[in-house]
């Protein structure tokens, strides 16, 4: 994984509204870029998403006591948001040792399971943080999920606009028309779907949704095809009021859960979804293959299940940690918060208020125009952007996020990302077919 030592849904968004993208923003500027070292200085690093120097800040915190819970938790954290997870076991353990009834470290340990695909293990530690569909979902999932028949899929989109569509096909059926976008977290389908599949609900929960609510429904569905790659044993979920997609119907959508066990390419510029197995072989190769065509790798973070973050910068804000989201509706290059396009004087046009949905709730919006935007060596220059101000300033995830960047950005290129060395290879044009 690259380092940062160089710094000195569906939630359903729907149009415009990946204006939030799933990624809330706060302020660029503060105590957080200064600090350095001591409890609050650890966490302030932690903050400004200097992960590397905010894990040593937590290290030496434990050097001095080792019964710090905050310490232990976020050390473990860190280790997750890179996927080194001998690391965020150890110290996971280590704060499940000092509260075994914290919450946060039990959903960070459910998470941790999850990425490996060990549900089983995780089932008790979503009970112990309070989440219970999840515990009672993953406990459905017997013997190994998530299992890969096939070596590379490539999957010409079936549009680019409003939003990709792939096809696929759910349980050896007929092909179904599927969206995608990382800023969901599992394979999600219609009821109409669900119900051709034979699927039946092991576990449910009702959600606010736009202006009223839905019913969820959870169970697990035998087969998933993609191209020549097939997943079996996925955890899926449907709902009673999946509105149509814009520019026409869709049977369902792909996040991030199904994403994160291939070495994924989003191939924007040659309008197709690449997928090959996870080894460490394909992402030398990836690396290799992106170095040839001048590109540099990007960190790739994972926060809370499904959220993706590289760095990048907007407006001249210097190296942040930017959300990445792939696929999805919208029309904008990124989002950002309000106090975000403030402080950094973008152009922002208040007289053409857009009234949408983020996070399936009601928000207005306003268009803006960075100078720049840029992702490693991928730049949008005046580009059309959103800043939303009603977009809440505190992370769920723990740490600043000034902007996510969108569909739109990335249709010059093809985007890989390598979730077993975590980085992301950005190249200008269209990717070269794999060979088998």
């Amino acid at each position: 994984m690259a380092d940062d030592r160089e710094w000195d849904r569906r939630s359903l968004l729907r149009g415009a509204a990946v204006v939030a993208g799933a990624a809330a923003t706060v302020p660029l500027l503060g105590k957080a870029a200064t600090a350095q070292a001591g409890s609050s200085d650890a966490d302030a690093l932690f903050k400004a998403g200097k992960f590397e120097q905010a894990g040593r800040a937590y290290e030496e915190i434990l050097k001095q006591d080792p019964t710090n819970l905050n310490a232990a938790r976020r050390r473990g954290y860190v280790g997750l948001l890179a996927n080194k997870f001998p690391e965020a076991e150890k110290y996971f353990t280590m704060a499940l040792e000092i509260a075994p009834g914290d919450k946060e470290t039990n959903q960070l340990l459910g998470d941790f399971y999850m990425r490996q695909d060990e549900f089983s293990l995780s089932v008790p530690r979503w009970k112990a943080a309070g989440k219970e569909t999840y515990a009672k979902w993953f406990a459905a999932v017997s013997g190994e999920a998530y299992r890969i028949h096939g070596d590379i899929a490539h999957v010409p989109w079936q549009q680019m606009d409003p939003e990709p569509l792939v096809e696929a096909s759910v349980n050896g059926g007929p092909a179904k028309r599927f969206t995608f976008y990382t800023g969901e977290p599992w394979l999600g389908m219609s009821t109409e779907v669900a119900e051709e599949a034979g699927l039946s609900a092991v576990a449910e929960q009702r959600i606010d949704y736009l202006d009223g609510t839905k019913v969820q429904y959870f169970g697990v569905l035998e087969s998933f095809k993609l191209g020549d790659i097939e997943l079996r044993n996925i955890p899926v979920s449907w709902s009673d009021s999946d509105p149509a997609t814009p520019g026409g119907p869709s049977d369902g959508m792909i996040g991030t859960w199904v994403f994160y066990h291939f070495l994924t390419t989003f191939d924007y510029a040659g309008r197709s979804l690449i997928l090959r197995r996870r080894t460490p072989e394909t992402a030398k190769k990836a690396r290799a293959d992106a170095e040839r065509a001048g590109a540099k790798p990007l960190p790739l973070w994972l926060a809370r299940e499904h959220m993706l973050h590289s760095r990048g910068s907007i407006a001249g804000s210097g190296p942040r940690v930017v959300g990445v989201n792939f696929g999805g509706p919208g029309e904008t290059v990124a989002g950002m918060h309000g106090e975000t396009a403030e402080q950094l004087r973008i152009r922002t046009d208040y007289d053409r208020p857009i009234e949408t949905f983020a996070h399936s709730h009601p928000t207005v919006a306003y268009p803006c125009y960075p100078k720049e935007v840029r992702l490693g060596d991928a730049v949008a220059e005046e580009a059309y952007c959103e800043t939303d101000p009603n977009m809440p300033v505190t992370q769920a995830y723990g740490f600043d996020v000034p902007a996510h960047f969108s569909h739109c950005f990335y249709k010059p290129y093809n985007v890989t990302l390598d979730f077993t060395e975590m980085n992301v290879y950005i190249v200008r044009g269209k990717a070269g077919r794999p060979q088998k």
